[in-house]
C-alpha cells in the first residue's frame, strides 16, 4: 500500500485514506461468509404414498384383447402381464365390479390365450364375458 506524506507546498492533505475501511469490509465479508449456514444440495418434495389405482379401469366395462402377435391391449392400450395383473386387482377394488369383456383374436396363439386366462382366474374376476365367438362358428 502506498502512502503519501503530503505535498511540500505546506498545504493539509484533502484526500480521505480509505486503507482502513477496505480493511474493516473485508474482515466483515469473511465473518459473514464464515456464519452462513451450508447448504444441505437437499429438495423437499412431497411424494405420493403408494400407487394409486391406474385410472384406465372403467366403472362398468373394461375390454381385453389379444392380437395375432400375441399382445395383450386393455381397452385399447398394450400391456405387460404385470400391469393387467393390476388393472384386474383394481376391478375388484371398485364397489361394484364392472364386466370384462374378453376378446382373443382367432389367429392369436392358443399359449397366450391361455396365460390370459389363467391371469384373469386368478384374480377372481366373476364378471367375465367373451366377444366375437361368432368368428369362431365356422370352424367347427
Amino acid at each position: 500500500m502506498a502512502m503519501s506524506a503530503g505535498r511540500d507546498d505546506g498545504e493539509p492533505m484533502m484526500e480521505m485514506n480509505t486503507t482502513p475501511l477496505i480493511d474493516v469490509m473485508l474482515v466483515l465479508l469473511i465473518m459473514f461468509i464464515i456464519t452462513i449456514p451450508p447448504q444441505t444440495h437437499a429438495v423437499k418434495i412431497d411424494l405420493p404414498q403408494g400407487n394409486p389405482p391406474p385410472q384406465t379401469v372403467l366403472p362398468d366395462k373394461n375390454t381385453l384383447s389379444i392380437n395375432p402377435a400375441g399382445v395383450v391391449s386393455w381397452n385399447g392400450a398394450p400391456v405387460d402381464q404385470v400391469t393387467l395383473t393390476q388393472y384386474l386387482d383394481a376391478t375388484k377394488r371398485l364397489p361394484t365390479e364392472p364386466e370384462l369383456h374378453f376378446q382373443p383374436d382367432p389367429e392369436a396363439k392358443y399359449q397366450k390365450v391361455d396365460q390370459v386366462l389363467a391371469i384373469i382366474k386368478r384374480a377372481k374376476i366373476e364378471k367375465l364375458g367373451f366377444l366375437g365367438n361368432e368368428q369362431y362358428y365356422r370352424s367347427f
